[in-house]
């Protein structure tokens, strides 16, 4: 399942560099994750990278 990034985004771009996938990129008003690419870090890390390094807790999984 991906991850996506909520309203609550305050476009600070730490997010960007700590994907192993490059699935996030610089959307209109906030920043936006692939849900083609995102694979919550898995086979990289042991947690989603993005979720840990945002400061406004604004990365949750994704509404199916």
């Amino acid at each position: 399942m991906a991850l996506q990034i909520i309203d609550d985004c305050i476009s600070c771009d730490v997010c960007v560099p700590e994907c192993p996938n490059d699935a996030i990129a610089s959307g209109d008003e906030m920043f936006i994750i692939d849900a083609g690419k995102c694979t919550e870090c898995e086979g990289h890390y042991d947690t989603p990278q993005c979720k840990e390094v945002c400061p406004v807790d604004a990365i949750v999984p994704r509404a199916a």
